[in-house]
């Protein structure tokens, strides 16, 4: 019993620390752009100083999405958000995820297998992961990873606070 104890926090220890040292101390990243050659839906592209970003978001939306943080696991709503609908990104409102292709990853995070349409999101290496950005405003959203369900094999685990939520009507 005690070792179990021991080994839960000690895991929990370390899981703090590695998220504390990528929350506050990872260097900062350049800001990054939509690849050369790639489409965003529409050809639409939102580009805001980041003056406008820190004042049209909230701290947290912020830290995330334009400073590549992450949230907390299960800290936010999205990820136990079960009705239909569609996720869209917190700046510009790009339509990112289809309730249709979440599932539960059992991760904390919001997971999906594919984005609603193939140019909603682009992907780029962040140095051991492969992160994924909004095309339209290059919003950083999260990580995608190749442990999903079929018919895809992905899981784009996405932080809650780059994502909006609108339900539909069945």
């Amino acid at each position: 019993m005690k070792q179990n104890s021991l080994f839960v926090f000690t895991a929990l220890l370390i899981a703090g620390a590695i998220w504390l040292y990528g929350f506050y101390f990872a260097t900062p990243k350049p800001p990054h752009h939509l690849p050369a050659g790639a489409t965003s839906p529409n050809g639409r592209r939102v580009e805001k100083s980041d003056a406008e970003w820190k004042s049209m978001l909230t701290r947290s939306q912020y830290t995330i999405t334009r400073e590549r943080g992450t949230e907390w696991p299960n800290s936010s709503e999205l990820t136990h958000e079960h009705r239909p609908g569609a996720y869209s990104c917190v700046c510009c409102r790009n339509p990112l995820f289809s309730s249709a292709t979440k599932f539960d990853s059992r991760t904390g995070w919001p997971s999906f297998y594919a984005p609603i349409v193939p140019n909603a999101v682009y992907s780029e290496s962040d140095g051991y992961r492969t992160e994924i950005r909004c095309s339209v405003c290059d919003a950083h959203l999260g990580h995608v990873f190749n442990d999903g369900p079929e018919p895809t094999g992905l899981r784009y685990c996405m932080n809650g606070v780059a994502m909006v939520f609108t339900a539909t009507s069945r």
